[in-house]
């Protein structure tokens, strides 16, 4: 694959793939960020917000690089905005929640810089960046907006109070017992007041309020321990009236560093998004604005 340095914007010979940092607004202050386009002329109608995983207290905007360009140049060309946000170590729930929310509003006032029409918003994510994506969809419906088209969840964390029976499995399975610990460590850091646990914010899988929440892609992998919680929210969305697409992907080595993001870019995520997208313009689902 060969790149070249244009005006700090990296472009990828793929279609032209064109990547660029720059600063997002989060809650209390800036973050990094990273755009990917594909390099065609026109503004794009699809933006998508993504947050990346590392249990809340750790990963960066290098995390899902490879996804996130495989991602820009499928779909339909959509503008693909990735953002950081603050880690647990550095303050714990709700900064990282509140940045998520932040960051979508950030993308809603500055579409001319992104080249994007404005017209569908996507929130994504991936494992604690899932989490986050689903939050920032309740929280745009709580406070008013911005409206969003849609919510793409992949392997998300959703319970922090790992009672899933994939979850369950793990500690049982002396290979997989360090998944079971990290993610328990990572709850504990980003929720170190046990009350916050129940809070929808923080474990949108104990939410009793999931009406009126946009179209939902929930990707889970099978042999992951995430797997049960993520299509368990996937069903209570479906029976909160919300429409929901729950896809299972195929085994992963989830226990290797990165794994959900290799698994993403192998396990069909890309056309499981590409058709979700799709289905969004055909239903005409209401504009992102």
């Amino acid at each position: 694959m060969n790149s070249a340095v244009l005006n700090n914007e990296q472009v990828v010979d793929q279609h032209e793939l064109v990547v660029k940092e720059l600063e997002v607004a989060g809650f209390e202050g800036p973050l990094a960020g990273r755009l990917y386009r594909a390099a065609v002329d026109g503004k794009r109608d699809i933006l998508i917000v993504f947050f990346h995983g590392g249990g809340f207290d750790d990963g960066d905007l290098d995390e899902s690089d490879s996804f996130l360009r495989r991602l820009a140049d499928a779909s339909g060309y959509p503008v693909v905005l990735s953002s950081t946000y603050t880690l647990a170590p550095v303050k714990p729930f709700p900064a990282a929640a509140e940045d998520a929310h932040a960051v979508v509003n950030w993308a809603k006032k500055n579409k001319t810089r992104l080249g994007w029409t404005g017209k569908r918003l996507i929130v994504a994510g991936i494992e604690a960046g899932g989490n986050l994506a689903a939050v920032a969809a309740m929280m745009s419906r709580d406070r008013g907006g911005p409206l969003l088209s849609g919510q793409i969840l992949i392997m998300p964390m959703l319970d922090p109070g790992l009672s899933s029976c994939s979850m369950r499995e793990m500690p049982t399975c002396p290979d997989k017992a360090r998944v079971f610990d990290e993610c328990a460590a990572a709850y504990r850091g980003y929720l170190p007041h046990a009350a916050d646990r129940g809070h929808p914010y923080a474990s949108p899988l104990q939410s009793s309020r999931l009406k009126n929440l946009p179209p939902a892609l929930i990707l889970s992998a099978d042999d992951d321990p995430l797997r049960d919680e993520a299509e368990a929210y996937g069903a209570k969305l479906i029976n909160a009236g919300v429409k929901t697409t729950v896809r299972r992907m195929a085994p992963a080595r989830i226990e290797e560093p990165n794994a959900r993001n290799e698994c993403a870019c192998t396990g069909h995520a890309l056309h499981e998004i590409a058709n979700f997208i799709a289905g969004l313009e055909s239903d005409n689902a209401p504009p992102g604005s």
